[in-house]
């Protein structure tokens, strides 16, 4: 995978050479490149924004860097890729998307920062993408965040294959609760079916627990899954363990 992002603040990227993202770009899985759009300004001052037209507070990012920053990216890639723009009126990132971008052989992001983007840049843009119902300073975090999230379900990235598809969202549920040793730690111990060998025992809980999470603390996960007869068995259980 090739991943490119636009941005006026490029050392913002330093920490992406490092933990997962740094092994995946180490062991050529990923090609990362952070261009700074501030270079490719035609303007003697180098500037990258501009006042509003028709008056208004702040100012926008003007359309000529970077058209011309994504020209060199796709002259270099021989394409632009899947150009995704970080703004706050862009559909809300899950782990749908991340999964749906992992496929992708090229991402080109674009983060902004000022007042927003001057609205010919969106000529450009395949998807637009907010990570939240919040105002950023720029852009920058929301790619490192749809970024990681994105390179981690890679092949190879992680080194157990499953720990991707277990994580919480990725089934639909919040992840069931793990321990590790000591199994008793200052009285706080872990629970015994955990301890039995048991397999089919250790599954079942691992779902009720699952289910059990996810009802306590995001409900609204559940209005449209798709249970199993097993999972409305064991969604009935927990209800029933409630009202006791």
């Amino acid at each position: 995978m090739r991943i490119d992002v636009l941005s006026i603040f490029p050392n913002m990227f330093t920490p992406m050479r490092e933990s997962i993202m740094g092994k995946v770009i180490e062991r050529g899985l990923v090609e990362f490149n952070v261009i700074d759009f501030r270079d490719y300004t035609d303007n003697k001052h180098n500037n990258v924004d501009d006042v509003v037209y028709g008056g208004g507070q702040g100012m926008l990012l003007m359309p000529q860097p970077i058209f011309d920053a994504l020209a060199h990216v796709e002259a270099e890639a021989g394409n632009r890729g899947r150009v995704i723009l970080l703004d706050p009126a862009g559909k809300t990132f899950n782990q749908a998307m991340a999964e749906e971008l992992a496929h992708e052989e090229h991402l080109t992001f674009i983060a902004g920062h000022y007042e927003g983007y001057d609205e010919r840049i969106r000529e450009l843009v395949t998807d637009e993408i907010s990570i939240g119902d919040f105002v950023l300073t720029g852009g920058e975090l929301g790619a490192m965040t749809v970024i990681d999230a994105t390179v981690r379900l890679l092949d190879e990235a992680l080194g157990d294959e499953m720990s991707a598809v277990d994580d919480s969202f990725s089934t639909g549920l919040l992840e069931y609760p793990q321990y590790t040793r000591p199994a008793d730690f200052r009285g706080l111990k872990v629970p015994d079916v955990l301890l039995s060998g048991h397999h089919a025992n250790i599954d079942r809980w691992r779902k009720k627990e699952s289910l059990r999470r996810t009802y306590h603390r995001r409900p609204d996960l559940l209005e449209n899954y798709a249970f199993t007869p097993e999972e409305h068995k064991l969604l009935n259980e927990i209800k029933a363990e409630e009202k006791e």
